[in-house]
């Protein structure tokens, strides 16, 4: 794991970029949590009366962080609940991310959602260099949210989670979903570099054999430990284009 700043790392052998979307283009932490928050409460509130215990909010910052930031929902979701002592089969714990991602899309549809400054300047100048990009996301929610953004039109393939269902496409962080991006763009795994937010999704890109792995890590949570990321960066600024 490296990491560190003002690195050109996009550039001579690397034909071809996949970015997540959430929390690597898109600013979108602060309406997810409260997504989060505004389905557990109501829920967790319930549980305690009728079970009689104490009642614990979600928290916007810590909760988000530690149980479903850069993770698949319904993991994040099973994680969080275990920390409240709640155990619910998997029906019920869909559910409930189903109900979060129907409040975060109606935050987005009435309040839009922001691109980072320094995303948009790195995808520009990598197209200008003739380098593809493609924007991946695991989320049914993907395209919508790059529409809303007003950047869609800046990569090549979107794939997200309508793509999925009945194409054999995975419905989580797989690297067979970075490698089909890769195939639409016409470019090799070995000249395709992955950007990802830090977590299951940066895993899944490192065992896809991609010539370079960048993790983000906006909020600081990657730690010291290894997370399969060839760099990790805390902003895309820190990123650079080189000409081939």
């Amino acid at each position: 794991m490296r990491t560190g700043t003002g690195e050109c790392v996009l550039g001579g052998d690397i034909t071809a970029v996949i970015f997540g979307v959430d929390g690597v283009v898109i600013d979108s932490a602060r309406t997810s949590a409260g997504a989060w928050k505004t389905v557990m409460d109501p829920f967790l509130r319930a549980y305690a009366a009728a079970h009689e215990t104490a009642f614990t909010p979600f928290g916007v910052r810590e909760d988000y962080l530690r149980y479903t930031h850069g993770r698949p929902r319904i993991a994040g979701a099973r994680d969080f609940l275990a920390s409240r002592g709640v155990s619910l089969p998997y029906d019920d714990l869909r559910a409930l991310t189903i109900r979060q991602e129907e409040f975060f899309l109606a935050e987005v549809r009435r309040h839009g959602v922001s691109p980072f400054g320094s995303a948009v300047t790195l995808i520009r100048e990598a197209r200008r260099r003739g380098i593809r990009t493609a924007a991946v996301s695991t989320q049914r929610h993907g395209g919508e949210v790059l529409r809303s953004a007003g950047v869609v039109a800046m990569f090549d393939i979107v794939l997200d989670g309508l793509d999925a269902p009945g194409t054999g496409l995975p419905s989580g962080p797989d690297s067979a979903l970075f490698a089909q991006a890769a195939l639409r763009m016409g470019a090799q795994p070995r000249h395709t570099a992955v950007v990802e937010e830090i977590g299951s999704a940066v895993a899944a890109a490192q065992r896809g054999g991609f010539g370079l792995v960048v993790g983000v890590d906006r909020l600081g949570v990657a730690g010291t430990g290894e997370c399969g990321a060839d760099l990790i960066v805390t902003d895309l600024s820190e990123l650079r284009v080189h000409a081939a």
